[in-house]
C-alpha cells in the first residue's frame, strides 16, 4: 500500500496513539506519521499507548563531538563468526527486573522447564535507567542509581543455570531519566535550562556523548562478567520526533548524520564486548524493514544490522495498522501480518550477505485493547501459535514473546 498513507494511519491506529489520547498526542503523531517513519517502541504497560518515534531529513545542526573522526568504532568490521556458537535456537521471554527478583520468578521458570521456551531477556538497565541490582562498580554507582530490585544477581545467575536458561541482558541505552537528571549535560536541555522531557514525562540522553556510550558498554561489561550469553540494546535511538527539536535544544552535537552515530554506537558496543564472548543484540521497530531509513531519530534498519550479531524487530500485529501487508485489521490477523513483516525483513537483510545477523523477532503474547472495539482480539493460544508458524514459514526459527506483565499464555505449542 501507499506508504504515505500507510503511516498516516498508523499514526491514527495502532500505533502511538491510544484511543482516548489527548488531541495534541494526536496532532503530534499525525505530524511524525508524514515523515519517513513511525513506529512504537516497546512499553512498560502492554495496555497503554506506546512512544512515537518520527524522523526526516532535517540536516543535524553543526558542531563537533569529541574526536569525532576518530569515533570508536566507526570502522566496518566483518561479523563472520558468532560468540556464541553453541547457544541453543533461542525462544524467550521478557523478563522484568521485579519478577526476576520476586515469587513470579518461580512461575516464569516453571512455564520454560515444561515448555520448549528456553530463553529470558532479563531488564539490567530499565527503561527509567535504573540499574536493577546492588553493583560494586564504583563508575557505575556515580554515573547511575542501581536499585535492588534484583536482590542477589549471582543467586539469580546460578538459578538460571539449575534450569538451563540462556541468560540475555536488556540494557535501555538512551532513554535513560535517571542520567539526564543527574547529569544534564549529558542530555538534552531546553531554553530555560530544564531537562527535555516527552510528554510520557521520559528524558533521553545524547548520544553524540561518548560518556553516554562507554557508561552502557560498561554496564554490558558487567552483565557479561556475570553470566550472561547475550547482551540486547534497546531505545538505540534519538528521542521521538526529534528532528522538529534539534536545532532548538541545547546539547553536544557534530555534523554527522544521526543515522551514522547510532550505527557507530552500535559497532562500538559490538567491538568492546567481542572479547567477552557475548552476542549483542538490538531491537528495532518492526515496521523499519518495510520504509526507508528513520533519520529523524537515527535509526537505519540495515546499518544496525550489519554491526549486530542478533537483531529484533518488534512486529507486533497490533502495532501495524490498516493495510498493511494487505490486513485490514492486523492485529487480528497476526499470521499474516508476521507473515508480511518477515518478507520484507529477508529483503532488506539479504543483501548483508555474511554480515547478515540472526533474525529473531518480538512477537506478541498481549492483548491490544486500545485499538478500540472491533479492530482488537484478546490474544490467546491460537494467536501466538499463528505467529510461530508465520515465523517458521519464512525460515526464522528464534522468537521472543513480550509481556510487559510477564503473565504469558499457557497451552503454547512453541514448535508449531
Amino acid at each position: 500500500m501507499n506508504i504515505t498513507w500507510a503511516l498516516l494511519m498508523m499514526a491514527l491506529g495502532s500505533v502511538g496513539v491510544q484511543h482516548n489520547s489527548h488531541e495534541a498526542d494526536v496532532t503530534a503523531a499525525l505530524q511524525s506519521a508524514m515523515n519517513p517513519s513511525i513506529a512504537a517502541q516497546h512499553s512498560s504497560n502492554p495496555d497503554a499507548s506506546p512512544n512515537t518515534a518520527g524522523g526526516n531529513e532535517a540536516t543535524p545542526a553543526p558542531g563537533a563531538t569529541p574526536d569525532a573522526n576518530a569515533s570508536p568504532g566507526a570502522t566496518d568490521t566483518a561479523i563472520l563468526t558468532d560468540p556464541q556458537p553453541d547457544a541453543p535456537k533461542v525462544k524467550g521471554i521478557y523478563v522484568t527486573a521485579y519478577s526476576a527478583g520476586g515469587s513470579r520468578m518461580e512461575t516464569l521458570l516453571n512455564l520454560l522447564d515444561k515448555t520448549e521456551l528456553n530463553s529470558m531477556v532479563i531488564d539490567i538497565k530499565d527503561d527509567a535507567g535504573y540499574i536493577t541490582y546492588k553493583t560494586d562498580n564504583a563508575e557505575l554507582q556515580q554515573m547511575g542509581h542501581p536499585q535492588p530490585f534484583i536482590g542477589d544477581i549471582n543467586k539469580l545467575m546460578e538459578r538460571l543455570k539449575k534450569h538451563d536458561v540462556y541468560p540475555i541482558a536488556r540494557i535501555v541505552v538512551f532513554k535513560d531519566s535517571v542520567l539526564a537528571k543527574k547529569k544534564p549535560e549529558m542530555s538534552f536541555v531546553t531554553a530555560n535550562g530544564s531537562v527535555w522531557t516527552n510528554k510520557g514525562g521520559d528524558s533521553f540522553v545524547n548520544p553524540y556523548n561518548q560518556d553516554v556510550w562507554k557508561y552502557n558498554v560498561d554496564i554490558a561489561k558487567e552483565a557479561a562478567k556475570l553470566g550472561f550469553k547475550e547482551i540486547q540494546f534497546d531505545y538505540v535511538r534519538f528521542p521521538e520526533g526529534f528532528e522538529k527539536r534539534a536545532d532548538t535544544l541545547k546539547y553536544t552535537k557534530s555534523d554527522r548524520p544521526r543515522v551514522e552515530i547510532i550505527s557507530d554506537f552500535v559497532k562500538y558496543a559490538k567491538t568492546e564486548l567481542e572479547p567477552l564472548g557475548v552476542r549483542v543484540s538490538v531491537d528495532i521497530f518492526g515496521y523499519a524493514a518495510s520504509v526507508p531509513a528513520a533519520e529523524g531519530i537515527g535509526q537505519d534498519f540495515v546499518k544496525i544490522s550489519k554491526n549486530v550479531d542478533v537483531i529484533s524487530p518488534m512486529v507486533y500485529p497490533s502495532h501495524y495498522s490498516t493495510g498493511w501487508f494487505d490486513v485490514k485489521d492486523p492485529d487480528k490477523n497476526p499470521y499474516a501480518t508476521i507473515k508480511g513483516s518477515m518478507v520484507d525483513t529477508h529483503k532488506k537483510l539479504d543483501p548483508l550477505g555474511s554480515f547478515k545477523p540472526i533474525i529473531r523477532p518480538w512477537i506478541q503474547d498481549f492483548t491490544a485493547s486500545w485499538l478500540g472495539s472491533g479492530h482488537y482480539v484478546k490474544y490467546g493460544k491460537q494467536q501466538v501459535e499463528d505467529q510461530i508458524r508465520a515465523l517458521k514459514e519464512k525460515n526464522v526459527d528464534e522468537f521472543l514473546l513480550w509481556n510487559a506483565n510477564n503473565r504469558y499464555t499457557s497451552g503454547v505449542d512453541y514448535e508449531k
